[in-house]
């Protein structure tokens, strides 16, 4: 499970540095959101796992199955396109508490 939380690291990190246009430009992984939506609930079964703020008030959001284990990325600009970050699969959840604070100071 640690490969996912690092693949959702580095789809993070360089989602929050693309600027808004240039996710739009890879057009084909882009699309209004409503249709975004329900092509990842129709064609995958994903529902919305996860949201978070990115940079450009982009909406960071991961869509996964809990049946076929598929994930994907995805974010959202603030003119309401959804452009296609990361996928993959074996999607888990997990709940994982932080590690003891060490005085190492």
């Amino acid at each position: 499970m640690k490969k996912f939380g690092i693949v959702l690291a580095i789809a993070l990190a360089a989602t929050a540095l693309l600027p808004p246009a240039a996710l739009a430009q890879s057009a084909p992984n882009c699309a209004p959101r409503d249709t975004v939506v329900a092509r990842l609930a129709s064609a995958y079964g994903e529902t919305r796992q996860s949201i978070g703020l990115g940079a450009n008030n982009a909406v960071v959001e991961v869509f996964a199955s809990a049946e076929s284990g598929t994930w994907t990325i995805t974010v959202t600009t603030a003119t309401g396109l959804t452009c296609l970050v990361a996928s993959g699969q074996a999607f888990e959840t997990l709940a994982e508490a932080l590690p003891a604070r060490e005085n190492d100071a």
